[in-house]
């Protein structure tokens, strides 16, 4: 894994008026030196980290010498989420987690970046939580942004979301096993019953009375509670209803035309958590105001988690605004 850096931010100021003393925000760069090439920022989804590529990286399949992102023509940088516990220093887990929100992430990531000496980024680009940052990020600074791809997500909390938010929150804090026991329900949401169904077609764990979707399950509970820590887990999770760009703003399209940028909005369309029809909805809301807005969809049976499985499509979608700064390049060397 390549190492991690940080960047010590002192005396930050959160959207609920209390004022963090110290925050640490940890971080990761792929590819070509900062100052020298476009920058890439890549926003980890809930239980994810800044690892996106290279030895057991996330979205190995997009970003790397010569994939989609490619290392040799991009700077990529990935922050965590102050709080995501990938550092594994338990000093820095969050207790507090109620007091965040997805605008204080935002915010966060680009005093990171300013402290990085980087002004504009060539995309603003993650799956879920990390495209809902994105979202905000984009909201934060409208003319810093070129592409903004926000992927199986939205610019808001919906009823559903929320909802969901308060099972897990209950789960984390009632239950004996609460990683665990959150991971399951939680994976239920990001597949979908065609896609469990047709996988596991109702056979048993190696001879005995245990479903082989009751073992996959208790697996994924297993294996997060292995590299996951309760703290983070709430927060990740809270972040998730505290979503909404136009929150003490104005409405939706007034602060959405604000942003110069693309907005390459991608969808799954079996997505049971961000479901399409609002990305849809957004999309056709801002074509009549904004000229350079997209509208991509997955086409998979896996649900919300098809951004992390369905590379092929994803490479697709993207590979048009990612080839054409390579080009640039090409012509400017």
């Amino acid at each position: 894994m390549k190492k991690l850096e940080k960047i010590d931010l002192f005396n930050f100021d959160l959207e609920n008026g209390k004022q963090r003393p110290y925050l640490p925000l940890f971080y990761q760069t792929f590819g070509q030196p900062i100052g020298l090439a476009p920058v890439v920022i890549v926003n980890h989804a809930l239980t994810g980290n800044s690892n996106v590529t290279g030895e057991n990286g996330w979205w190995n399949d997009l970003i790397g010498t010569d994939k989609i992102i490619d290392t040799h023509y991009f700077t990529v940088i990935a922050f965590n989420i102050p709080g995501n516990g990938y550092d594994d220093n338990f000093g820095n887990l969050i207790s507090n987690y109620k007091d965040f929100t997805i605008l204080d992430v935002a915010k966060i990531f680009w005093e990171g970046l300013s402290f990085l000496k980087i002004n504009d980024v060539f995309a603003v680009i993650g799956g879920s939580l990390g495209g809902a940052i994105a979202w905000e990020m984009a909201v934060l600074k409208p003319n810093a942004v070129q592409n903004l791809i926000p992927i199986a997500t939205d610019w808001k909390a919906t009823d559903w979301v929320i909802a969901n938010v308060l099972i897990q929150d209950q789960i984390l804090n009632n239950s004996d096993d609460p990683i665990a026991d959150a991971r399951l329900h939680a994976m239920l949401l990001y597949r979908t019953p065609q896609s469990i169904n047709q996988r596991f077609q109702r056979n048993k764990f190696n001879g005995s009375s245990v479903f082989q979707i009751e073992n996959w399950l208790a697996n994924h509970g297993i294996k997060l509670k292995n590299r996951f820590r309760l703290s983070a887990y709430k927060l990740m999770n809270h972040l998730l209803k505290t979503n909404d760009i136009t929150r003490d703003r104005n409405d939706f399209l007034l602060i959405a035309k604000e942003i110069q940028g693309n907005i390459h909005v991608v969808a799954v369309d079996t997505d049971y958590f961000f479901i399409p029809d609002e990305n849809r909805e957004t999309v056709e809301t801002l074509k009549p105001i904004k000229e350079n807005v997209f509208y991509h969809e997955i086409n998979s049976i896996h649900g919300h988690d098809a951004f992390l499985i369905e590379y092929e499509q994803l490479a697709q979608i993207l590979g048009p605004i990612f080839n054409k700064q390579k080009q640039q390049n090409y012509v400017s060397a």
